[in-house]
Formats: structure tokens, C-alpha cells, sequence
């Protein structure tokens, strides 16, 4: 077996067993967090959304 290929399986297999241990479960912080990070994008969606019905009555006149 090539150098090259011990090489590559013994870095990749070590870090793929380092990937999987880092999923960790969400704590209420985090979840608070993406629940801010939603509402926040829906209140820009509105907000874009109001603005271009200004717009729109502001042109029309």
C-alpha cells in the first residue's frame, strides 16, 4: 500500500470519528436563539413588504 493512501486513512478516519462526536443536543439557549433568528426574519419580510406597498401608493399618485 502506497504511503499516500496510509496517509489519507490516517487522517481521514480519525477525523470522521471527531466529526461525529461533536453533535451535541440543542441546549434552551439555542433554541431560544433560532426562535429569535425566525420571528426576526418575519418581521423583515414584513417590513419589505410594507415598504413596497408604500412605495407603490407613493408612485401612483
Amino acid at each position: 500500500m502506497p504511503i499516500r493512501k496510509i496517509l489519507v486513512y490516517a487522517i481521514l478516519i480519525p477525523l470522521s470519528f471527531t466529526l461525529a462526536a461533536c453533535k451535541e443536543k440543542e441546549g434552551p439557549a439555542e433554541k431560544a436563539g433560532k426562535e429569535l433568528d425566525k420571528a426576526a426574519a418575519a418581521v423583515g419580510k414584513q417590513l419589505e413588504n410594507v415598504g413596497e406597498r408604500i412605495q407603490g401608493a407613493v408612485s401612483n399618485r
